[in-house]
């Protein structure tokens, strides 16, 4: 979704959904604050943390971006990471492999970790524990 400059706070501005260890999805989306992501920021981030919580933020691009497999939080959880370009581009959340993507719509920086050629989705993370 791309939105109006003139209706912008700033150039490029953009809104991700956003929540804190919300219960499921559908809550994490339907109370998330209608506001704009700070300036530093370029991607909306989502986590899905299988059977426990979900967190949706804005995010920056910088070299503790998690990218490669999760980190598990317990024995038998499993962690799912996706980041996207875009305004409110992280309405759904990843649940497995094929969802847990790297999306961007520009190339990446000469300061960002090689994924794949500029404008594909890349698998991002998805950490099984066993």
């Amino acid at each position: 979704v791309y939105l109006h400059p003139s209706t912008t706070p700033y150039p490029h501005g953009f809104k991700c959904f956003t929540c804190e260890k919300a219960s499921d999805n559908y809550e994490c989306n339907r109370w998330a604050p209608d506001v704009y992501c700070p300036r530093g920021t370029r991607y909306c981030f989502s986590q899905h943390m299988i059977y426990n919580k979900y967190i949706k933020k804005c995010f920056p691009w910088n070299s503790s971006f998690p990218v490669g497999p999760g980190i598990p939080h317990s024995l038998f959880s499993q962690v799912c990471t996706s980041c996207c370009e875009g305004s409110i581009c992280n309405l759904p959340l990843p649940r497995n492999a094929s969802d847990a993507v790297f999306a961007t719509l520009s190339p990446l920086s000469a300061g960002a970790p090689p994924l794949s050629p500029p404008g594909l989705a890349t698998p991002l993370g998805l950490g099984l524990a066993l």
